[in-house]
């Protein structure tokens, strides 16, 4: 393998929960209610997927003023948000072995710069995606074709290391293999029946076992 591309939330930095709340907090001012246990398994789509998968058939009008009400309340959450065990060390173990390290993320761009500070790996970030990268969010494939064309890498030398079965869904349509994390709160279970071919509890247990890992002996 020449390259690893990361998805970022709840894969690098500790955010899969706050943005549960903060959705569910965000359709409740809209007047929808939702169980916030649907919202954290849809966590990992892009807002132009999650609302309606969410809310089915339902007045897309509200769509961006629901976004925009969840970027609200994650907001002050950014300063303060940290990243999952291990995952500064993982970023910086994949160069040194020669890997090109690619982040990629679905989030705003400012979103995305909170998300880089707290990670504080940036001399090993080769490049990164964002919302404003692609139309479409995961499953759908888009976000994972930029960062292998950002990162001047193709399927056949790359993998991708998320948390979300929707992760799994992009990869696999971008025609790459998918480890897991399961620090994101989807079950291991869950991430190997989407098609994971690693499972690891956060980014410090797949460092313990990178020798052995599909990135090193890919």
């Amino acid at each position: 393998m020449r390259g690893v591309l990361f998805d970022v939330d709840g894969t690098l930095v500790d955010t899969n929960y706050i943005h549960a709340v903060t959705w569910w907090e965000s359709f409740r001012q809209h007047g929808y209610v939702v169980p916030m246990a649907a919202i954290h398994r849809a966590i990992g789509m892009g807002s132009d997927k999650l609302i309606g998968h969410l809310l089915g058939d339902h007045d897309e009008a509200d769509d961006e003023p629901l976004a925009e009400a969840h970027t609200t309340l994650y907001r002050p959450y950014w300063e303060r948000l940290k990243p999952l065990p291990g995952a500064a060390d993982l970023l910086r173990a994949c160069a040194k072995q020669g890997q090109r390290v690619v982040l990629a993320s679905s989030a705003k761009e400012s979103e995305l710069a909170a998300l880089r500070r707290a990670l504080d790996a940036e001399d090993v970030i080769h490049s990164a995606t964002s919302s404003s990268d692609a139309e479409s969010s995961k499953p759908d494939p888009d976000i994972v074709a930029i960062a292998l064309e950002k990162g001047e890498l193709s399927a056949e030398d790359a993998v991708f290391v998320g948390d979300t079965v929707w992760d799994v869904k992009a990869a696999e349509r971008a025609g790459l293999p998918c480890l897991c994390v399961t620090c994101g709160g989807t079950s291991a279970a869950e991430l190997r029946e989407a098609g994971a071919v690693e499972l690891y509890e956060n980014p410090a247990a797949l460092l313990r076992a990178l020798p052995d890992s599909l990135i090193m002996k890919g």
